[in-house]
């Protein structure tokens, strides 16, 4: 299974790289303004925050539902080429590949932690990083039109439903036993912990400018395309270095890791803000993605894995919430930004890693 997951995570994530490096500057080329491209790109994560109430009226993510998954983020990858230069087409057919993500990923997310465990899930989620390094530089050879880029997309959502369909079929743990016999223990509330997901709201919202515009961003401070794809892949060999080495901070305090990181991730945000022009700072400033993302994402889902025992529901809620409700702020506002007053940018993103790191603290006191 271990291999099938790695498989699975590589391809994933060559996606996700395609979907998030190339495509606002696919769009742009096509010739979408900063705020449209705000708006494609924020359906999606609100898609993702709304979903996860489903399970709370009795939704089951079960096999079946994660293969139709799987179809709907084939059918979402596929409908951009038809739809790519209308509005309206192009945002059903993202939100439709929104969908079938907002399910994919928990549901690998915790069979990984059932099956590898906190400590080597960072040496089999570094193949998603792999994979996310290796379609930049493949890509960035090849992105001679707007839809050749659409073209590695579905490619790469049907290399990933093929991997996700095998791990589908071999899995037979039903996410609706997780909890055994005792459902009064598997009841989930976000109560308890709201300065927990007020600060993984707050994270995924300073990421915004960076995930939306980072391409478009660098490229007009007069930065290559090729540069700018290097920018993206040295901030990856980061992360793999950390998902490779993190098996021992994960034994320490997970709750004061997550206030390191996203404090780690400010310093990154005002650095990108004040030296756009600057190669030395936006590499060193890429360097901390090990901490921002690599780091902080296994600390977070860790923390959940164990403070609740509706395991898979607490994952859903965390992509929810922060990829889903904070990436929808976070896209929207951040192409109302960068339209309207660009050289705020990626202060705004310091301005919320910094909340995040008020609330993460007030959670550990």
């Amino acid at each position: 299974m271990s291999v099938l997951i790695a498989s699975f995570y590589f391809f994933y994530f060559a996606l996700i790289g395609v979907h998030v490096i190339f495509v606002p500057k696919i769009l742009s080329m096509v010739g979408y303004a900063p705020a449209a491209i705000g708006v494609i790109f924020a359906s999606a994560p609100l898609v993702r925050f709304a979903i996860p109430f489903l399970f709370l009226r009795g939704f089951k993510l079960s096999q079946k539902t994660f293969f139709s998954a799987l179809i709907l983020m084939g059918l979402g990858a596929a409908g951009f080429y038809p739809a790519l230069e209308h509005f309206w087409p192009l945002l059903m057919a993202n939100i439709l590949f929104g969908i079938g993500l907002a399910l994919i990923l928990p549901y690998i997310e915790v069979i990984a932690l059932e099956q590898i465990g906190k400590e080597r899930y960072g040496k089999i989620r570094l193949f998603g990083s792999f994979g996310f390094i290796a379609i930049a530089l493949v890509l960035v050879k090849y992105l001679s039109t707007p839809y050749v880029g659409i073209a590695f997309l579905i490619v790469m959502a049907l290399i990933t439903m093929f991997f996700g369909a095998l791990i589908g079929w071999r899995e037979r743990h039903s996410p609706s036993d997780e909890c055994g016999a005792s459902h009064e223990e598997c009841r989930f509330s976000i109560r308890n912990h709201i300065p927990l997901w007020i600060g993984f709201f707050l994270m995924q919202v300073s990421f915004g400018p960076f995930y939306n515009f980072f391409t478009i961003y660098t490229t007009d401070h007069g930065v290559s395309l090729d540069t700018t794809v290097w920018l993206w892949s040295f901030g990856v060999i980061a992360e793999i270095i950390m998902f490779y080495f993190q098996g021992k901070l994960l034994r320490r305090n997970l709750h004061a890791l997550l206030w390191i990181t996203a404090f780690i991730t400010t310093l990154r945000w005002f650095l990108v803000a004040l030296f756009p022009n600057s190669l030395v700072v936006l590499f060193a400033s890429q360097s901390l993605h090990a901490f921002s993302f690599a780091l902080f994402h296994t600390a977070a889902i860790s923390v959940l894995f164990s403070l609740y025992k509706a395991r898979r529901l607490s994952q859903q809620f965390f992509f929810g919430i922060s990829y889903g409700l904070g990436g929808f702020v976070g896209a929207l506002g951040a192409g109302v930004v960068y339209q309207y007053a660009p050289a705020y940018l990626f202060i705004a993103g310091a301005i919320a890693a910094l909340g995040a790191t008020l609330a993460f603290l007030m959670n550990n006191r």
